[in-house]
């Protein structure tokens, strides 16, 4: 915890025990998780932890760059403690969300903090769908 502590001190956030059981959460997660399913996971481990409360860390962790908030799919927003660069791929038979390195995929080139003319990348976003190996398996 004392990690975590000082990893969201060094981002300029106050690290309260919600808001440091919802980073430890996302950091040891790497499943890309809904609210939902932070709240689920979290419940029992802080009782008096409010949906509100979670929405408005997230948001928070999102703005300053401690996580990444996913909008891979239309219908759920997803979360990623890991903010390295690197893309997502969705399985579109399971729904699970993988991460896509660069050395795994070489093409996948970096734009973020980059000038293209006078504008300015504070973020990219790249996405794959398709089926995921073990779904393809499954067919098999």
């Amino acid at each position: 915890m004392e990690q975590t502590k000082d990893y969201l001190s060094s981002h300029g956030i106050r690290p309260s025990a919600q808001r440091m059981a919802i980073m430890d959460y996302l950091l040891s997660h790497k499943t890309h998780p809904t609210v939902e399913e932070i709240y689920t996971a979290l419940l029992p481990l802080l009782p008096t932890l409010s949906k509100t409360t979670l929405y408005n860390t997230l948001k928070l962790f999102s703005d300053k760059k401690v996580a990444l908030m996913l909008n891979i799919d239309e219908h759920t927003t997803r979360f990623d403690g890991d903010v390295k660069p690197h893309a997502h791929f969705q399985c579109q038979v399971c729904g699970r969300v993988y991460d896509i390195f660069q050395e795994e995929l070489p093409e996948l080139v970096s734009l973020y903090k980059q000038q293209i003319g006078k504008l300015l990348i504070s973020s990219v976003e790249i996405s794959y769908k398709g089926v995921c190996e073990m779904c393809k398996n499954k067919k098999d």
